[in-house]
């Protein structure tokens, strides 16, 4: 005997389901702990983690660069008297790295505890900037919970029914330049949109779209702002995935992997919207904690030793290769794939069929996520190995091949 409770995980259900609100459809399984790819339950079935939980365990579970900075950090103090008001090195040490990566004009970083957050001020910052109170956002968007961030979502299951929302948010086909075009004037502080669209189920733009949405907000004086919350810190395979590009972007807003699982956040700003915003226009008690800075320090640090994006970029040609070649085993049942570096999609025909793959995966020790009812979303730890990508795309394949028999 390992020491494991019998039925330890019927009891903690008993627990959540009694005292928890309703917010989530929960799955009967409940997770003790985990080590790189890899969870176990309390049982000690171990599965193989496909969803980074939800993007934010970029270098997988319990990886040691962040229990090292956390144990190092913690002996020191975890949060400043003060709060934000009083200088911090751990924080300093993370500015100077931000500075570095980041996109050139991007001069200015705030740290906050998610990434909703960080979308909620670099809107309520960008109409203060310009002094004009439309927001222009996409089809199929997330931007965050928040009432205002909720607002600004292009999907009305996240809106709706939390009347009255926050006013002044326009919305318009994603990689729909003309539509940007026509609803850019004198009224919208802001475009806000994703690079790549992720729990929208991974909608990658055309060439050029992000390049054009940037050149028309210069010339109207609106201000862009970018969300890489969940494409940041190397998922599509390059630090950030405008950095590439020809994007000048005002604001950008960051969160999930740039702590390894941590709650943390951040967003970046030009030096121009900065010399516009003064004090008490923003704070926060936990904005930039020494704990958080030092966490995502080490992520970061550990990102770019490890030529994350290198691996990242071959891993994601990987995915792409097995995700296409469904498209011509499996046809009418899987209808569609996307994919840019290790955030990809496989569209099926419809939702029972994605429900059935997502739990037939489950039994078979692998987590995927189902999103926009019928894509099943693969989102692993940055750092996984070719052979543990290959385990799981195998799991998962098997599980469709399952559903084309029935």
């Amino acid at each position: 005997m390992d020491g494991r409770e019998p039925m330890a995980t019927a009891r903690t259900i008993e627990i959540e389901e009694k005292h928890s609100p309703p917010f989530f459809k929960r799955i009967p399984v409940s997770i003790e702990r985990g080590d790189g790819v890899y969870v176990w339950d309390e049982e000690g079935k171990r599965f193989l983690d496909f969803t980074a939980g939800l993007g934010v365990t970029c270098l997988g579970h319990a990886h040691p660069v962040i229990i090292k900075a956390l144990e190092e950090q913690s002996r020191r103090i975890i949060q400043n008297p003060y709060s934000g008001v009083a200088y911090s090195p751990a924080r300093a040490r993370l500015l100077e790295l931000m500075a570095q990566i980041l996109p050139p004009n991007l001069t200015r970083v705030c740290f906050s505890n998610s990434g909703a957050e960080a979308n909620d001020a670099a809107i309520k910052l960008a109409r203060k900037v310009t002094g004009r109170l439309d927001v222009v956002s996409t089809d199929l968007s997330f931007h965050g919970r928040t009432i205002s961030t909720a607002s600004a979502t292009g999907q009305a299951k996240h809106r709706e029914k939390f009347n009255p929302l926050m006013p002044n948010y326009r919305f318009v086909p994603y990689n729909d330049i003309d539509a940007i075009e026509r609803n850019l004037d004198d009224k919208v502080a802001a475009v806000i949109l994703e690079p790549v669209q992720g729990e929208g189920g991974v909608r990658v733009p055309s060439d050029g779209y992000l390049e054009e949405v940037s050149r028309l907000c210069k010339a109207c004086g609106t201000l862009l702002i970018v969300d890489e919350i969940q494409p940041g810190f190397c998922r599509t395979g390059p630090l950030f995935a405008i950095g590439p590009l020809k994007v000048e972007a005002d604001f950008l807003t960051l969160a999930k992997g740039i702590a390894g699982g941590f709650p943390f956040g951040a967003f970046a700003m030009s030096e121009d919207v900065a010399s516009r915003l003064e004090r008490g226009d923003h704070g926060g008690t936990y904005s930039g904690n020494p704990l958080g800075c030092a966490v995502a320090y080490a992520v970061i640090r550990y990102l770019i030793d490890n030529d994350i994006p290198r691996h990242v970029e071959e891993m994601g040609r990987l995915v792409s290769r097995r995700l296409n070649a469904w498209l011509a085993v499996y046809p009418g049942l899987v209808v569609d794939v996307r994919a840019k570096g290790l955030l990809a999609a496989a569209q099926l025909c419809d939702e029972s069929s994605a429900s059935f793959v997502v739990e037939r995966c489950r039994e078979q020790g692998l987590f995927v996520l189902q999103t926009q009812a019928t894509s099943i979303r693969i989102f692993p730890p940055l750092n996984i190995s070719g052979e543990q990508l290959e385990k799981g795309l195998d799991i998962l394949e098997r599980a469709i091949e399952a559903r084309a028999d029935r």
